[in-house]
């Protein structure tokens, strides 16, 4: 099996399975996925910082177990990629901040650490926006993300690296995170799989108001099941996360068999309460379409949302808040565009706002569960535009109705963090652009394991229907530089104390 792409395109969960068998090597493995990082990573700039030769090094090891016979775990030998929001130990952590050009952390987060247990290998860390605020992957520390579709177009975010690297077959496993859809707003624009978990099943060691659902890791994939065994090897209770919570991680790894015809599906173009590019709308009801008569009911549902995009406003300026005061203090103009109207938008708010933004939560919680009383999983676009040039910091209109602030146009995936209910994009064909379309699967309370169910039984039926399965870049038109990626970059790359260079994505 000495064919690079043949060996980088497959799962995640057949790579095991090889590695187990001793069909292929861990060493063999990482080496494709560093020429797949080499050979295409200039293009699309979503591999940052890497770590190759310790990689390497744990690789040999890997291989040595399985010779050996030793146990293995569930993601042993895989090549993994970090967001570059979670702190990696020995390896350069910038959060895609200038004021952490040099960080590098001494300690693994928890996410971390449990995947180096279940045998993944550290490769890579990958590209985000600064401090993770917006769904735009650029910042001046690594510069921009290109979609793997047409580079000079956004990946999304702020997870957008890791969806970037998965599209294109440069790691099998990578890492992400999300507050108002930073996992499944760029699997929807790169043609992955996104899935935002129920507050607590992976623990947020990173997350400073630990008592706030808001914000969650979890997993991406190019599939589903790819998805589910990041998410079998990561979740379950930590003392790290006061809202984490015992559960029986393994069970996550296999997915159980559904059957379409059975499901009563809700659908909501809008929520009633988000903007809409029209061509996105005419997408998803040509989707609707093809979905009805795989399923046993399929309706439109209706919401009243209350004052959700209000609610959302405050309580994700806290986290900001709590986390940037110190450095706000100390010097403003240092904080991006994106972060520092967080910072600001927060610090006007009071106690009053800060108590009815929390109560209006809890309403949006208790409304949004009478669509489940009729409905298995509600279905939605996941993103309102299609992919539009990075350069542009976000999507300023919808339809020509001007945006308030710029995380407004993620309102389809905030409104949904909102009601802390699992939810996953999942690739559903292409848009009226030719670009990659997401539809987001809203499940039901806790119900984690249903939506991931739900998801892989339509992920089979869109397989054999060529208009609905998932899309795959053109890798020949990645195979050139797209220097203008790296425009915003403002200094050049970090080097350690050898002097080696740090920065994967300027190093390839």
């Amino acid at each position: 099996m000495n064919d690079i792409a043949d060996l980088v395109s497959r799962t995640a969960v057949e790579l095991r399975r090889l590695i187990g068998a001793r069909e292929i090597s861990p060493v063999e493995l990482l080496d494709a996925c560093i020429a797949r990082i080499e050979a295409i990573n200039p293009a699309v700039n979503a591999v940052t910082a890497t770590c190759f030769e310790a990689a390497r090094e744990a690789a040999k090891a890997a291989e040595r177990a399985v010779l050996n016979g030793e146990p293995l775990g569930l993601l042993h030998g895989l090549p993994l990629g970090v967001k570059d929001l979670e702190d990696t130990a020995g390896l350069l952590t910038t959060y895609g901040s200038p004021m952490s050009r040099g960080h590098v952390p001494s300690r693994d987060v928890v996410l971390v650490e449990r995947l180096r247990a279940a045998g993944a290998i550290l490769v890579a860390k990958t590209n985000v926006p600064e401090l993770g605020a917006g769904a735009n992957t650029r910042n001046v520390v690594w510069g921009a993300t290109g979609n793997p579709f047409s580079p000079e177009l956004n990946a999304g975010g702020s997870s957008g690296g890791s969806a970037a690297a998965l599209a294109c077959d440069m790691l099998p496993v990578c890492t992400g995170s999300d507050t108002g859809g930073s996992l499944r707003i760029p699997a929807s624009k790169c043609g992955v799989v996104g899935f935002r978990p129920s507050a607590g099943l992976v623990p947020n060691s990173r997350r400073l108001l630990g008592w706030t659902p808001l914000s969650v890791v979890g997993p991406m994939g190019r599939t589903v099941a790819e998805t589910a065994l990041q998410l079998a090897a990561t979740a379950g209770l930590s003392t790290s996360d006061p809202l984490s919570y015992a559960v029986d991680s393994l069970s996550f790894a296999t997915l159980e068999p559904l059957d379409l015809s059975s499901l009563s599906v809700g659908y909501t173009e809008d929520f009633g309460s988000c903007d809409v590019d029209d061509a996105i709308r005419s997408t998803f009801r040509s989707r609707i379409a093809a979905i009805a008569p795989m399923v046993r009911k399929c309706e439109e549902v209706a919401f009243d949302l209350g004052d959700v995009h209000r609610a959302f406003d405050v309580i994700r300026a806290e986290s900001f808040v709590a986390g940037l005061r110190e450095a706000y203090a100390r010097d403003p103009g240092a904080l991006g565009p994106n972060t520092r109207a967080n910072y600001e938008m927060g610090a006007t708010m009071s106690l009053a706002d800060s108590a009815w933004a929390q109560a209006e939560q809890t309403r949006i919680f208790q409304r949004f569960q009478s669509a489940f009383e009729r409905y298995d999983v509600i279905l939605s676009p996941t993103t309102p535009v299609t992919p539009f040039p990075w350069q542009e910091l976000y999507a300023a209109q919808i339809n020509g109705r001007a945006q308030e602030n710029y995380y407004r146009w993620l309102a389809l995936t905030y409104v949904v963090t909102l009601t802390t209910h699992p939810a996953l994009s999942l690739p559903c064909g292409v848009d009226h652009a030719g670009m990659p379309f997401g539809l987001q699967i809203v499940g039901p309370f806790r119900g984690d394991r249903k939506t991931l169910a739900v998801s892989h039984a339509f992920e089979q039926a869109f397989d054999a229907v060529p208009a609905l399965r998932r899309p795959r870049p053109d890798f020949s038109k990645l195979t050139q530089p797209t220097p203008s990626l790296k425009s915003i970059v403002t200094a050049p790359p970090v080097l350690d104390s050898t002097g080696e260079n740090q920065g994967g994505a300027s190093a390839v």
